[in-house]
């Protein structure tokens, strides 16, 4: 901003003045930024426009959960989620229109993928929801009812943002860089580290570079104890093996806001859910200070997957438990809307074609067991 600023030969002081009218604010009207000068704004009116991604579609979940459909141009468009919660309101928001990673489990993956989104579009997912969101009767019933600590008096609708929509964020690396550091900045949103998460499925250069940049909380999508079923689950592990990963995980602690990281573990019946794959994680895991988030998983036709039985899921997070882990069970939410964990898929012109080159193996994705054997071999 401060760059753009100078380009119109305006002094410096005016891009603190345009972020906090764009982002604090919420303003898009050029002409009530009050405190520009008139000549100023005439020139921003001739140069700049403040706006948002078109609404394709809002649905509002029986839970209060949220879901925007936003068009990103060129037949794509991506889903954000808003979820309320007694204690906190958390945005889930997308990096790329689709997914290259093709998790096993994702629908996102499954749509394919068509383009990394711009650091505007990213941050403007945030921009539209906490601005509109502060209009909704429902949304500020909420906020007087349960105002989230330490934000009581910024009329703050979202207290925490978490980079888990459609994508990988950290192969789009730079745009979701200028987005956090937007997150972060007193002049915009003014979110502590603590609460703007980003989760990857292991891009390990990329974690080291967050490191440095930019240490928000870190989530890890894990899914698999051993590499051989990894490999299956999340195809990216094959370039960055479980030992490699952990050891990035090991190095990005020192720099976390929080003591410990979030290994995520989508559970499939009958695929990764066993007590023996249980122990394993449990050694895999021994050495790092962590917190593992069970996810029960949400079904999409194409995946050929179950969820776990409730009763597994407790089993398995009891073995957890029992070795002195922290292990939490997700609460599903908005799965009425498709909102939920791995139900994002929005509507991408997949360039990947991933969708073609998963026909013949639709039988097979029908019987998970079998399957797997057969990537396997």
């Amino acid at each position: 901003m401060a760059a753009y600023v100078a380009g119109l030969n305006e002094k410096p002081f005016r891009a603190k003045q345009l972020m906090q009218w764009i982002h604090q604010r919420g303003v898009s009207d050029i002409n009530a930024m009050s405190d520009l000068a008139k000549k100023f704004r005439a020139t921003l009116l001739d140069k700049a426009e403040v706006s948002s991604l078109p609404i394709l579609k809002d649905e509002r979940a029986n839970d209060g959960t949220r879901k925007w459909l936003l068009d990103v141009g060129a037949g794509n468009a991506v889903e954000m989620v808003f979820i309320p919660e007694d204690d906190r309101g958390t945005l889930c928001i997308s990096s790329q229109a689709g997914c290259a990673v093709n998790c096993r489990f994702c629908s996102t993956g499954f749509q394919g993928f068509s383009r990394n989104l711009t650091a505007g579009e990213i941050i403007g997912q945030l921009w539209f929801a906490e601005h509109r969101l502060r209009k909704d009767p429902e949304a500020i019933r909420r906020l007087e009812q349960y105002p989230t600590p330490g934000y009581e008096h910024t009329g703050r609708v979202v207290s925490n943002v978490v980079m888990m929509g459609m994508g990988e964020p950290l192969l789009n690396y730079d745009n979701v860089l200028s987005a956090l550091r937007l997150m972060l900045d007193d002049r915009a949103y003014g979110l502590s580290r603590r609460r703007v998460t980003v989760s990857t499925s292991g891009v390990i250069p990329m974690i080291d570079r967050l490191a440095q940049d930019c240490p928000v909380a870190l989530a890890v999508s894990l899914h698999a104890p051993n590499d051989a079923l990894r490999d299956q689950l999340v195809p990216l592990n094959q370039k960055y093996p479980l030992k490699d990963l952990l050891a990035s995980c090991e190095r990005y602690l020192p720099f976390a806001p929080r003591d410990f990281l979030t290994f995520e573990y989508c559970m499939l019946d009958g695929v990764n859910d066993s007590d023996v794959q249980a122990k394993q994680l449990v050694q895999l895991l021994k050495n790092i200070r962590c917190k593992v988030n069970l996810i029960p998983f949400n079904p999409f036709p194409e995946s050929g997957l179950k969820r776990s039985p409730p009763q597994r899921i407790q089993a398995f997070s009891y073995i957890l438990q029992e070795a002195g882990m922290i292990a939490t069970v997700r609460k599903t939410r908005g799965d009425d809307i498709a909102a939920a964990c791995g139900q994002l898929a929005g509507d991408v012109v997949d360039r990947t074609r991933v969708r073609e080159r998963d026909i013949h193996d639709t039988q097979i994705q029908q019987q998970p067991v079998q399957w797997l054997d057969k990537l396997d071999k």
